[in-house]
């Protein structure tokens, strides 16, 4: 049940092997038990409609066969279209939900194989792959439609063919294994590109184990080189996607040589790095935080089972390459090198659930060398303790591993009630006018209303339009014929009007705003700060979470504009019941902020230099009355509504309106600036508040005291 020896040396060490090599059938039958158990699991648990993040976008580019964000996705993109199409039930987001957890249940049974190859423990690879596929972390992302589910997938299947590898007894079953492998790292190149860096360690190693075996040669290297290339061949899509320009949404013009290498090098995005114009955390800070948050998914005794599957061939003094120092290795150069080139700041909650996605590659790696580590301790137990009675002890401990997992994770990743993304865009749609433009900028609102819009027809009347794309040389020449009911005076949004070297012409939004005026324009969430000509003549006006843009010379109706706005969501969802690293708390915080948007627009209209005092008093009564609503509405809500408030109150104080109480005016101020000070400890406005504080509870005194005179 020990660790078995990397070495092709003598009879003795190939006579290892024979315990797995002999089980195959059964080896087969429990990974088909594994697929089958976290299959079931994860499917009661999928979530029934669109999830957040890139999950529109990567759902509507296979529904439209257009070209995902870069690097493409072309296998996701095809095999999540074959799953649209041959799934007979559920919402489309739903179909791909399910595509993706039964690519991490293929991935938990690779998982499986690997161990019980390389150790010959079945209860070693149940360890394993029940770790890795119910953490949180992986269990959240394989039901999710993401390519991190099939990118789970092809980390096992790349260290199960190279174990497979290293059993091989022929010449000949080695030289099939090879071409399977090189033409598996060329596929999964197709979907996730941050394999490339176990690819890099897996190629050299089995080509030096030809070389070793002398069945290393020209041809050999020549037809490998072809396999490779082959595993490539869906990147064909691209092009041809493009080409063919059907697709309603899609990113890119793949048509040309630089254009398809912008987007498979992620150039738009910075190759190599998370995101583009980005100040990350540090590297250690990151590889600190990578290492705490396995703990918390794998737990430390997982993690001491992977060191102690290193100790244990430190201890045999093995003379050959060993497998699990290849995947140490691996596990190694992937986290230092992506620990630098994250460069996402993880102080940031959102941000931190972006990078920590990226985990479970080497996490993958870390159960299996966990699953090998327990095999090795039972075997070195067995030997001090010269008994063979531990197997019950081993497989108990991989129970109760996999059964803990199961028990802490489940309720956090039960989706299949979770509609918070689905609500969050059929709200907004549903709040639009007819015929109305929405510029899109962002995440949360492109994607989830890009899919309610394309896959599942909500609002064909409305025109989507993504204020970033905008400024790409290709996104009108390829996406204008798709939005007949917007007019574009040029080719390329730009600040600066003109004609560039290439003969685009480019438009400023006052141009855009011009052209459209017949139609209701709205930005959603958020306007691009590079241009501000819309200023000149434009007013944003809160529309929820939107804005809507308004001739300026339409005058500001508080009454009409608070009747428009006071119930133009129907959101349910309790404030802060969420992960703060989750997209289900961005939308829920979204939603609650556009209560605020109105009383916080009027406010501000209020202090305006240059507004008449008899409107002042309007406008600060109507501001006090709406944040007065929605702060006793619910028991807990954003905390900044309490300043808010609390602002409101005392400005209706110096309005000394013979309607108001200056004494419930001053304890409401008081009462809400307090509870704002014990919610948000981090506003550098703090110490002014707590004087201002003193200061009007002095006031309050004093007022009670004339009273009491």
């Amino acid at each position: 049940m020990g660790l078995q020896s990397g070495g092709r040396g003598s009879a003795p060490r190939r006579a290892t092997r024979v315990g797995p090599r002999s089980s195959g059938g059964l080896c087969g039958t429990v990974a088909v038990a594994v697929f089958t158990a976290v299959a079931a699991v994860y499917t009661h648990t999928l979530p029934p409609s669109v999830p957040g993040g890139d999950s529109g976008e990567l759902i509507t580019a296979a529904h439209e066969l257009g070209v995902a964000h870069p690097p493409g996705y072309p296998l996701f993109t095809l095999v999540a279209k074959l799953a649209i199409t041959l799934f007979p039930f559920g919402s489309i987001a739903y179909r791909v939900n399910l595509l993706c957890g039964l690519f991490g249940a293929v991935a938990a049974s690779f998982l499986f194989f690997t161990v019980f190859r390389l150790s010959g423990s079945y209860a070693g690879g149940i360890l394993a792959a029940g770790v890795f596929s119910f953490s949180r972390l992986t269990w959240q992302w394989s039901i999710a439609a993401e390519v991190f589910s099939l990118n789970n997938l092809f980390v096992g299947l790349l260290m199960a063919l190279t174990v497979h590898f290293e059993e091989a007894a022929t010449a000949k079953e080695r030289s099939k294994i090879a071409k399977i492998g090189a033409f598996c790292c060329g596929l999964s190149l197709c979907n996730q590109h941050t394999i490339v860096l176990y690819v890099l360690c897996i190629i050299p190693w089995i080509l030096l184990r030809l070389l070793k075996e002398k069945e290393l040669s020209l041809g050999s290297l020549v037809k490998l080189s072809l396999y490779f290339s082959a595993g490539l061949l869906p990147y064909i899509y691209l092009p041809v996607s493009s080409y063919l320009s059907q697709a309603r949404w899609t990113w890119g013009d793949q048509t040309t040589l630089l254009g398809f290498l912008t987007h498979f090098l992620r150039e738009e995005y910075g190759t190599f790095n998370l995101a583009k114009s980005e100040i990350g955390s540090s590297m250690s800070k990151i590889l600190l935080s990578q290492v705490t948050n396995m703990r918390t998914e794998l737990s430390f005794n997982i993690q001491a089972l992977a060191v102690w599957a290193n100790i244990c061939l430190v201890r045999k003094d093995r003379q050959n390459p060993s497998l699990v120092w290849l995947f140490t290795g691996m596990f190694c150069i992937y986290s230092l090198f992506f620990a630098w080139r994250a460069n996402l700041d993880i102080s940031k909650p959102l941000f931190m659930g972006v990078v920590e996605r990226f985990w479970m590659q080497s996490n993958a790696v870390v159960a299996v060398l966990a699953g090998v580590g327990l095999a090795a301790l039972v075997s070195e137990s067995g030997r001090l303790l010269n008994t063979k009675g531990l197997q019950c002890l081993e497989w108990l401990s991989a129970a109760l591993f996999v059964i803990y997992q199961i028990y802490s994770n489940y309720s956090i990743c039960d989706q299949k009630t979770n509609y918070v993304i689905d609500k969050f865009a059929k709200n907004l749609l549903a709040s639009m006018p007819p015929d109305a433009i929405i510029l899109l900028r962002g995440d949360l609102p492109g994607n989830s209303l890009r899919y309610m819009h394309y896959c599942e027809g909500l609002r064909p009347d409305i025109s989507l339009v993504d204020q970033e794309m905008m400024t790409y040389e290709w996104y009108l020449p390829k996406m204008a014929k798709h939005l007949p009911g917007v007019n574009f005076p040029g080719n390329r949004w730009n600040p600066v009007e003109g004609i560039l070297p290439s003969g685009m012409v480019t438009f400023n939004l006052y141009h855009f705003l011009e052209t459209n005026k017949q139609k209701e324009t709205f930005v959603c969430i958020g306007i691009h700060e590079g241009d501000p000509t819309w200023k000149k003549s434009y007013s944003l006006w809160p529309w929820g979470s939107c804005d809507k843009l308004v001739s300026s010379e339409i005058v500001f109706n508080p009454e009409e504009w608070i009747k428009l706005t006071r119930n133009i969501y129907n959101w349910t969802e309790e404030y802060g019941r969420f992960d703060p690293s989750s997209w289900e708390s961005v939308a829920n915080e979204e939603m609650w902020q556009a209560r605020m948007k109105t009383p916080f627009f009027i406010f501000n209209l209020a202090e305006t230099a240059n507004t008449p005092t008899n409107v002042k008093a309007q406008l600060y009564t109507h501001a006090h009355d709406l944040y007065k609503e929605i702060v006793y509405l619910q028991k807990e809500h954003p905390a900044n509504w309490h300043k808010n408030y609390a602002i409101a109150c005392e400005r209706m104080l110096h309005l000394r309106d013979r309607g108001t109480d200056p004494e419930l005016l001053l304890s409401e101020t008081i009462r809400h600036l307090r509870l704002y000070t014990q919610k948000v400890q981090s506003d550098p406005q703090l110490a002014d508040i707590s004087v201002a504080l003193k200061h009007l509870r002095k006031e309050l005194q004093s007022l009670r005291n004339m009273k009491n005179v």
